[in-house]
């Protein structure tokens, strides 16, 4: 990431429950992780998540599961935009725990309307802000 600044950082205490019969975390725990590090990016559509202000839906997400994440030990969620569309944004995570890369995921999230229940464009305003957080590539 070449912006210090331009990445979402969220710390997690794993929870006993959070683990499964083979004494780690559980794979249905990530996309719970990685939905409350996505909050940022919602807040930046709508600042007070205001469920009468509904903006943003999911429309597809992959985790890919690289090692284990264990109960005991914080989970740092980081989140960044990976890419910015007309009415869509596409967000990636990363789960890490004593600096070690546990999980990747990708989210893309739709800029909706939902009275029309239709995708709208995102606002220049909103595509400036989200900017901010858009991971640079090295090409």
């Amino acid at each position: 990431m070449n912006k210090p600044d331009a990445m979402f950082s969220l710390m997690i205490n794993p929870r006993f429950c959070d683990t499964d019969a083979m004494g780690h975390i559980n794979n249905t725990v990530l996309p719970v992780w990685f939905l409350e590090g996505r909050e940022s990016i919602l807040r930046i559509f709508n600042p007070n998540l205001s469920t009468e202000e509904v903006s943003l839906v999911l429309a597809k997400i992959e985790i890919e599961y690289l090692e284990e994440t264990f109960f005991g030990k914080q989970v740092e969620i980081r989140t960044y935009v990976l890419r910015i569309g007309t009415s869509s944004v596409l967000v990636g995570q990363e789960a890490w725990q004593e600096g070690m890369l546990k999980a990747t995921g990708t989210a893309t999230m739709v800029n909706f309307d939902k009275h029309t229940r239709k995708s709208v464009p995102i606002p220049a305003d909103v595509k400036k802000r989200l900017a901010d957080h858009l991971l640079e590539s090295d090409q």
